[in-house]
């Protein structure tokens, strides 16, 4: 018997600096995490292009774990609902939420989202981007082939030009917010409920501009019933090379960019979101992932849990002090 235990010993020691150099992967797989069913909440309905997202990073988390990761849609008041859940819920490593920016920014729109987005998540990884584009009717407007002339058309008009976007509080709403704060320019928001409806009504000619999420106007912009004129996004977006950003439009420093990541319940173990954070990274970096998230809309987009964690405060902080000066509420 004893002399067993010094062999187990003796096996411990000789493992000991294997164990030191995959830290994070191995301790994960020390605490036997996971050795269950990973439940991914997204608090969309099913066929947005964060479901979409969340379901191909999911099934390839899946894959590298060793365990099934399940996709749970649970939308209702921009993800509100169950981002409120989840911070209150267990923080065992199996249950994680896709935060976007809808879901970040709630707190700031609805009374009672019961939760803190600066202090309430513990971030794990960003994955992807969904860049923003203003469009505008070309038969109502065929002279605005860029931002600026679209703003001087908006300040030679009598009464202020409308504009729509998916919603009160919406992404497109607060980025246009922000661009006539800096402009120094004025439009009337005309809210729908949702970017379909609200580009139907772009095209049709009830309304001349929109400020979209990209995934909703492309094929529109592809067919000519649109015509883009700025991205929100710092860079140029892939899928439309020659369309300008607003930043390089006049507006230097402005950057609108909507985006997803993983999040976990607070106090959920650092080994765990490492070894989410390290599987995630590897996953965005394969052509095909990049490739069918694109295909969605979103753009692959890795952050590890700092840099991402700074993100969320910073953006928090940033559109909700644009909320509250303009005194934005959700419908």
């Amino acid at each position: 018997m004893h002399h067993f235990r010094t062999r187990r010993a003796m096996l411990a020691l000789a493992a000991a600096p294997l164990l030191a150099g995959a830290a994070g992967s191995v301790l994960a797989q020390q605490s036997g995490w996971p050795d269950k069913l990973v439940r991914l909440v997204v608090p969309f309905p099913a066929g947005g292009p964060t479901d979409t997202a969340s379901r191909i990073v999911g099934q390839k988390l899946g894959e590298r774990l060793g365990q099934t990761v399940v996709v749970d849609n649970r939308p209702g008041a921009s993800g509100s609902i169950a981002a409120a859940q989840l911070v209150k819920g267990a923080h065992d490593g199996y249950t994680l939420m896709t935060l976007a920016t809808p879901t970040l920014l709630a707190p700031h729109l609805y009374k009672k989202a019961g939760y803190d987005s600066a202090k309430d998540f513990t971030p794990v990884a960003m994955f992807y981007d969904l860049p923003i584009v203003i469009v505008v009717n070309p038969k109502l407007l065929p002279e605005v082939t860029d931002l600026q002339k679209l703003i001087q058309h908006a300040k030679a008009e009598k009464t202020p030009m409308n504009y729509t976007s998916a919603g009160n509080g919406s992404f497109g709403h607060l980025s246009m917010e922000l661009l006539k704060q800096m402009g120094g320019f004025d439009m009337q928001h005309v809210p729908y409920k949702g970017s379909a409806p609200a580009i139907t009504d772009t095209i049709g000619g009830q309304v001349p501009v929109m400020f979209s999420d990209l995934i909703a106007a492309l094929p529109h912009i592809q067919s000519g019933k649109l015509r883009a004129i700025a991205v929100g996004s710092p860079q140029r977006v892939s899928t439309l090379p020659e369309v300008k950003t607003v930043a390089e439009q006049g507006f230097k420093g402005y950057e609108a960019v909507s985006w997803g990541g993983v999040v976990a319940p607070p106090g959920t173990p650092k080994a765990v979101v490492d070894r989410v954070a390290s599987e995630v990274k590897q996953i965005l970096a394969d052509k095909q992932v990049q490739e069918r998230m694109a295909g969605s809309g979103a753009f692959a987009h890795f952050e590890d849990s700092a840099a991402f964690g700074a993100r969320i405060k910073q953006d928090y902080t940033r559109w909700g002090q644009l909320i509250r000066e303009k005194g934005i509420a959700a419908e």
